[in-house]
């Protein structure tokens, strides 16, 4: 049975919503957290693995400095409070990718608290109070196989997979977001993007959601003005900052046609499904897991030296919020330029286009434009249309070295983004070069000139703006391979009139 769902602007109207996100980190040290052990992607299954992260008897862990100093950094760079002395603690549970039964993590105890995260949405800045970072063990990895979903219902067998198992994960834990409204799901998005490029800036992580180096799990919950908050549902594992506007706004959507039906909400783990924008349900959290927390018995407690933790505060790189504006100054854009630009995922892509050669204008024109729309009509990220900003700028070099006219550039990126090869590859395959041959354009012009006597009259009485119908005609007959401007110019020169 398909349930009709309410229209999103009925729901806002009605509802106010209540937003959490916990995002998961893997960070890229050389080793795993309590073992020395690789942590690079795409091993054979089972091959990155020894008895420390396997759990065997007798194994010892011990913590990986570097894991420790890259959390640190992070909670510096959310204006988190450093905690002076904090211990590791083993959280009890049963599932295959746990090859201990317990993960090492941080309960009571977390090494960074009380933080925040201020983000830009549509011009105003939103500050996301965090409310802990802590370290933690990442789990392996479970393959359903012999299904359609993937998943375990209807599966015929499971197969685990360690080598993740045992690699650093941050936990960053926001406090529940309120007053966001209607744009509570842009505000979702916005938050993990920043938070992606801070930890991307602070080069401790590679952060790319498609590997699952980051991951975030979405609580969404919705009540009524002046009313306690909703029961929350919690979203498993989206991997994507558009997967993150959508889960919020579909949880919003399904929660309101629930409570409107006079049904309640289930506290549960659900699943994001990319095909369809919906979530299903996973598992029941009624009642809180008892994970039978204690403290680890194997590690030492973390004490950071006060003088560390100010000499790598000291040695922060300049965070993305400072780096945009200084951009924005460089470029000489409007707050509301910068906006779009923001909102279209293409600082970074704008900046690499200009050291790549171009100027600031010429990048903004090709990513906020033709790219910014394909990217839309494929449902994808900007930065994975299949354009380099190296390509965009060779493509801005050939139209500013008269090679190619907008109109053929155009042509030229639908090639670079479908995969033909370079700008001048492109352009020299498919013929699309500017006629210069100023013997071949002039021909074309006194053909144009001949065959138009009236155009050409009116031009010479005095009425200038008529020199675009010459213009279109000599570009029919060029198929476009004209620069516009030099048209211009010599038929103007052919009939004696000046510009």
């Amino acid at each position: 049975m398909t349930t009709t769902l309410p229209a999103y602007d009925e729901v806002v109207a009605r509802f106010e919503p209540v937003i959490g996100l916990e995002t998961h980190v893997e960070l890229g040290t050389n080793t795993k957290m309590f073992c020395g052990c690789p942590t690079d992607f795409g091993g054979e299954p089972n091959t990155r693995v020894c008895p420390v992260c396997l759990g065997l008897p007798g194994s010892l862990p011990v913590a990986n400095k570097a894991a420790i100093e890259a959390i640190i950094r992070i909670g510096l760079a959310l204006n988190c409070s450093i905690a002076e002395w904090c211990r590791f603690a083993r959280k009890n549970y049963f599932y295959p990718d746990m090859p201990k039964n317990f993960q090492i993590s941080q309960y009571d105890e977390p090494i960074c608290v009380d933080g925040y995260l201020d983000v830009e949405v549509n011009g105003e800045t939103v500050r996301i109070e965090i409310e802990r970072v802590h370290l933690e063990e990442d789990t392996g990895k479970t393959l359903h196989v012999g299904g359609a979903t993937g998943r375990i219902h209807g599966a015929t067998e499971s197969l685990v997979d360690y080598n993740r198992a045992g690699i650093p994960l941050v936990e960053i834990v926001t406090k529940p977001i309120t007053g966001t409204g209607a744009l509570a799901p842009e505000v979702a998005k916005a938050y993990v993007a920043e938070l992606r490029d801070v930890i991307r800036t602070l080069g401790v992580s590679d952060v790319r959601m498609e590997e699952g180096s980051l991951r975030c799990d979405v609580n969404t919950s919705l009540n009524l003005p002046g009313q306690e908050w909703g029961t929350r549902t919690e979203t498993k594992n989206v991997n994507s900052l558009r997967s993150v506007e959508r889960a919020v706004r579909s949880e919003m959507l399904r929660q309101a046609s629930v409570l409107d039906a006079g049904g309640r909400i289930t506290q549960e783990t659900r699943h994001f499904h990319e095909d369809t924008g919906d979530t299903t349900p996973g598992r029941s959290k009624e009642t809180a897991t008892d994970y039978r927390y204690f403290p680890e018995p194997d590690l030492v407690p973390i004490a950071p030296d006060p003088a560390w933790v100010a000499e790598l505060k000291a040695a922060l790189p300049e965070l993305p919020r400072v780096h945009r504006r200084r951009l924005q100054e460089q470029w000489g854009l409007s707050d509301l330029d910068m906006q779009s630009v923001l909102n279209a995922g293409a600082v970074e892509l704008i900046e690499a286009t200009v050291a790549a050669g171009t100027t600031p204008a010429a990048a903004r024109k090709w990513w906020l434009g033709e790219l910014s729309r394909r990217a839309n009509e494929s449902g994808v990220e900007l930065a994975e249309i299949g354009a380099t900003p190296a390509q965009v700028a060779e493509l801005q070099g050939l139209v500013d070295a008269g090679k190619l006219n907008d109109k053929m550039a155009r042509t030229v990126l639908e090639g670079v983004v479908d995969g033909e090869g370079s700008p001048t590859e492109i352009m020299t395959s498919r013929g699309l070069e500017v006629v210069s041959d100023t013997g071949a354009l002039t021909a074309a012009v006194d053909e144009a000139i001949a065959a138009n006597p009236g155009i050409a009259d009116k031009i010479r009485s005095g009425k200038v703006a008529a020199v675009g119908a010459l213009v279109g005609a000599v570009m029919k007959t060029t198929r476009g391979q004209a620069d516009a401007k030099t048209l211009r110019e010599l038929i103007l020169e052919r009939l004696g009139v000046q510009g």
